[in-house]
């Protein structure tokens, strides 16, 4: 079959694809910006990527008319501004005129469990983008699942956080809301097995795990998979607002995103029963079990996807290839170099940057930069990165998003997310003398902007020199 992938670079995109690949699938990948997916990690001769925007239909014209299936996997609930809810909207409106011009027969579409009366705003967004769909003349099969358990899903990130973070949990009432969670492993395997079946079409099915679980019960059976003892203490004082800064501030996840989690998390998700599981053979992985796996991925550097993978700033949408060439006049830069024995073991240690390694010098200052970050609203340093020894462009590591990384070059380019009064870039490049490079570029944004880094001047000389030293030496 010729399969169109929307949503190709996010958490769940990345999962299907190669599962796609390997069913021997051909594969259209419509992203937003082609430099975030490195087609040759899989089977390069079966993807066909074609950049284009959902939000803008005149743009999407280079999507071939000859594709059998769709599937639907775009979400903006972690957009930091703006109304997700009317941008859902729109570019499923879009998708459904792109859908409807070509030869499909069917879409799928991943939505949420939607049972309740009063659904929050995230699930009822969830709800109305189906019924977008429905409104084409292709018929729509709709897996609708609660949360998900996996190796970087949001869900498991913010679980793992407050777990391994804090002893004693002083928790809002929501915690006792009940929910099914679902094994990542199960929700692909669902998604690829209603693919072509058409006893599926023009239906709803709610995909959902063996066990049914309050969020409290939850970060009690995390703490116990991972010999952790953990007091949780509830409170009805705990306002949605105290809520979403209670997440924001313990765990990874940006404020934007935590406001609308705990909005859902209000709402019980449970799942009308069907057999669908039972027709398509797929054993259901109970949650103690599900945490197990997603560990045993984490150990062996095998996570595939993560939910910073996803984001929506102003970084995708530019593109990254926008924020490649650093600029050179009207900016501050701290460029140092030194020469290193070993190229090829420096160059480990830069893609091995950040995240659990660290940043090789005074990890204390960094530490506290990304506690600053966090105070005023960035993201600050808990994102991490997805793998401890590698990463490619697009994906996120600790307050900087990674934008062009190349072994063939021997260099890696980062660019700042975190709270600042202009934009920044961190470079680390080997030169053919076995030089390391380091360069710190600065474009400062008004008065504030000089002054910040005139402020920072003195830190961001030893630190840099400490840090290159660590790269070079070993």
């Amino acid at each position: 079959m010729k399969i169109l992938l929307t949503g190709a670079t996010g958490y769940i995109g990345r999962r299907l694809l190669p599962v796609l690949l390997e069913n021997g699938h051909q594969v259209v990948c419509l992203v937003r910006d082609k430099d975030r997916l490195d087609v040759n990690k899989f089977k390069p001769e079966l993807i066909t990527v074609v950049e284009g925007d959902l939000m803008h239909l005149q743009t999407l014209s280079k999507v071939p008319k000859d594709i059998d299936v769709a599937y639907y996997l775009v979400h903006s609930m972690n957009m930091s501004g703006g109304d997700f809810s009317k941008e859902e909207k729109a570019s499923a409106i879009n998708f459904v005129a792109l859908v409807g011009s070509t030869q499909a027969k069917q879409i799928i579409y991943l939505g949420g469990i939607v049972n309740e009366e009063h659904l929050s705003k995230h699930l009822a967004s969830r709800k109305a983008v189906e019924e977008e769909l429905r409104k084409g003349k292709v018929p729509v099969t709709a897996l609708r699942a609660g949360i998900i358990v996996g190796s970087g899903s949001a869900s498991f990130e913010i679980i793992r956080d407050l777990v391994e973070k804090l002893p004693l949990m002083i928790a809002p009432k929501w915690i006792k809301t009940k929910c099914q969670p679902i094994a990542i492993r199960n929700v692909i395997r669902f998604l690829n097995g209603v693919l072509g079946k058409d006893y599926t079409y023009n239906k709803h099915f709610d995909i959902y795990g063996p066990d049914t679980l309050t969020y409290k019960q939850m970060l009690e059976h995390f703490a116990k998979v991972r010999k952790l003892k953990r007091k949780i203490i509830t409170v009805p004082v705990f306002t949605p607002r105290l809520s979403s800064y209670w997440l924001y501030f313990v765990t990874s996840t940006a404020y934007p995103l935590a406001k609308n989690l705990v909005d859902s998390m209000k709402v019980d998700v449970i799942a009308e029963p069907n057999d669908l599981a039972e027709k398509l053979k797929i054993k259901l992985i109970p949650y103690n079990e599900a945490i197990n796996m997603a560990f045993e991925k984490i150990e062996q550097n095998l996570v595939l996807s993560s939910w910073n993978d996803a984001g929506d700033n102003r970084i995708f949408r530019k593109g990254l290839s926008k924020h490649i060439e650093i600029p050179k006049f009207g900016v501050f830069a701290n460029k140092q170099t030194e020469e290193t024995k070993d190229a090829e073991e420096a160059l480990k240690r830069i893609f091995a940057i950040g995240g659990r390694n660290g940043w090789y010098y005074a990890n204390w200052l960094w530490s506290f930069r990304g506690f600053i970050d966090r105070l005023f609203g960035g993201v600050g340093l808990r994102r991490g990165r997805k793998n401890a020894a590698e990463t490619s462009a697009g994906e996120a590591l600790d307050f900087w998003r990674v934008i062009l990384v190349s072994k063939e070059e021997k260099r890696l380019l980062l660019y700042a997310e975190m709270k600042l009064p202009g934009e920044a870039w961190l470079e680390f490049k080997i030169n053919d003398k076995n030089c390391v490079a380091q360069t710190a570029t600065f474009r400062p944004l008004g008065i504030a902007g000089r002054l910040y880094w005139y402020a920072m001047l003195p830190f961001h000389f030893f630190i840099f020199k400490g840090m290159l030293h660590h790269i070079a030496a070993g």
